[in-house]
């Protein structure tokens, strides 16, 4: 109060007003500039130290990160950056922490609690186990990484959740007609229910890549943004982009199964630059969706127009000894000497 007293006798009102405006807008490209986020993923053994790769997160402005387990070195180099982190509960501890509080406890109280200077926003319990061995665990264990976060006095802090990825959907096109399949529901009717319990978001893995891959009837314009109309008309809803039909069809499912109120963070999507088909598999077209995407995600989908889109680009590095198809390890913005794989602005 006193400060802008000080300033409004010193500054021509009007003046006063365009500062003060100005600085709205300021604040507006801050917040809005800031809903990207990059996955760190550490499946390689050629990367730089992490204290290398905090730094060049906050080099190119990078204000989020997604961690996929309590990487030590990586939470000691976070300390203090302000980077807001969402950190993954390792798969090997859930069916332990799913039957045992006094783990989940341990848990916290070892890679969160220890680490308060760390700016932690989500804890992913699992990632894309919808189904399999693990799956039953999930939903036990997420209860119990709640009640240890609560515990901790950090409930209105740190949000728990689970990734899944569009496997689960049985309908997706149109994106008005999304739900998911039968044989997922024993998994996420729990799960949907205890994220609207604690206004949590679901995080979901989504790549218009792969969708575009396993159907090549799809425009690839329409995968990469770069469609100049309406593509797929669905009701009063035009959509000329994948991207915003694949993340509202996961609303359109949520809403027919008791989630209506609940918000998606994107948790993975990206773009190989490499080891696939190469009119498809490109640094061209990496770029070029990447790019489009941190634009696009400022505002929200069709459905969802009040946007924007928590959204995060899998991922920082090429990871040499990932496993599966060649493009799994090409997804990378940086290569392991932190040159970037192709030029990207994130600010």
């Amino acid at each position: 109060m006193m400060a802008k007293s000080h300033v409004s006798s010193q500054v021509p009102s009007t003046v006063y007003k365009l500062l003060l405006l100005f600085g709205i807008v300021m604040a507006t490209f801050t917040t809005t500039g800031a809903q990207i986020g990059v996955c760190y993923g550490t499946v390689a053994n050629n990367l730089p130290p992490p204290q290398e790769v905090i730094s060049l997160y906050n080099q190119h402005n990078i204000k989020r990160m997604r961690l996929y387990g309590p990487n030590r070195d990586a939470l000691e180099a976070l300390r203090g950056s302000n980077i807001e982190l969402m950190l993954g509960v390792e798969h090997e501890s859930l069916q332990d922490i799913s039957s045992n509080q006094a783990s989940a406890d341990d848990w916290v109280q070892n890679n969160v609690v220890n680490y308060g200077d760390v700016n932690f926003k989500y804890i992913a319990v699992g990632n894309e186990i919808e189904s399999g061995s693990l799956a039953p665990f999930v939903g036990p264990a997420m209860e119990k990484i709640q009640n240890a976060i609560s515990q901790a006095g950090l409930a209105n802090k740190i949000k728990v959740s689970t990734a899944v990825h569009p496997i689960i959907l049985q309908d997706s096109f149109p994106p008005s007609k999304g739900s998911f399949k039968q044989e997922y529901r024993d998994f996420l009717d729990p799960i949907i229910g205890f994220l609207v319990g604690n206004q949590s978001p679901l995080l979901v893995n989504m790549y218009s890549y792969f969708s575009y891959i396993d159907d090549r009837g799809i425009n690839i314009q329409y995968a990469l943004f770069t469609y100049p109309s309406v593509l797929v008309s669905d009701g009063q809803l035009g959509y000329q982009n994948l991207f915003d039909a694949l993340l509202d069809a996961h609303y359109s499912a949520l809403e027919k199964a008791g989630g209506s109120s609940l918000k998606i963070v994107v948790s993975e999507t990206g773009w190989p630059s490499a080891g696939g088909d190469d009119q498809v598999t490109t640094i061209e077209n990496a770029r070029i969706y990447n790019s489009n995407l941190i634009k696009h995600v400022k505002s929200g989908t069709p459905k969802k127009p009040e946007g924007p889109i928590e959204t995060y680009i899998f991922a920082m590095f090429n990871e040499n000894e990932k496993s599966g198809a060649e493009t799994e390890k090409n997804f990378g913005l940086f290569l392991p000497t932190k040159d970037p794989v192709y030029p990207i602005d994130f600010n």
